[in-house]
């Protein structure tokens, strides 16, 4: 700790505590170790208020740069439109499936290949067929519609019909 004499202004380096009595080794004056001083509570306070704020600009800034972007997540997304039971040449019933592709961004796109997916009453995968879509591009802000027959018998176990998008080689996109 460091303390200084009250009379010749001595300073000392002092293993001592606040409250015991010391001698100056030049002027022999003897004085009580005073209490440190405190630190100033306004300006703990103060310095406490400042790093909560950049606290809270940090994660607000965080937060904005890595906000979801569903035109950048998912620039196109499709939608089944209707469905319907259609009876082939050889009297086998069908299941002809029409959607739309919709693209939500300013840039054109290359068109994926769709895959339809027939569920059950539970959510299970009943069946899922991939197809290529007959456009190649879909212009900005633009619409591309599409209808597929699926082969295969319709199953009566179906209870609702979703449609994806396969990027990326075979990579899902909801």
């Amino acid at each position: 700790m460091k303390v200084t004499c009250d009379f010749c202004k001595t300073e000392y380096n002092t293993p001592s505590r606040a409250g015991t009595s010391v001698r100056c080794a030049v002027c022999g004056n003897t004085w009580t170790v005073p209490m440190p001083a405190r630190k100033n509570a306004f300006l703990m306070f103060f310095a406490s208020l400042c790093a909560l704020l950049s606290v809270i600009v940090f994660v607000i800034a965080v937060v904005v740069t890595h906000k979801p972007n569903p035109e950048r997540d998912a620039p196109l997304i499709a939608r089944v439109t209707g469905h319907e039971i259609v009876t082939n040449d050889d009297g086998a019933r069908n299941l002809k499936v029409s959607g739309t592709v919709y693209n939500q961004t300013s840039d054109i796109y290359g068109m994926p290949d769709i895959m339809i997916v027939l569920r059950d009453a539970d959510g299970h995968t009943i069946s899922s067929q991939k197809f290529m879509p007959s456009a190649t591009l879909i212009d900005a802000g633009g619409t591309s519609d599409f209808t597929y027959t699926l082969s295969g018998p319709v199953s009566p176990n179906i209870k609702s019909i979703d449609v994806r998008l396969v990027v990326d080689g075979g990579q899902d996109e909801k």
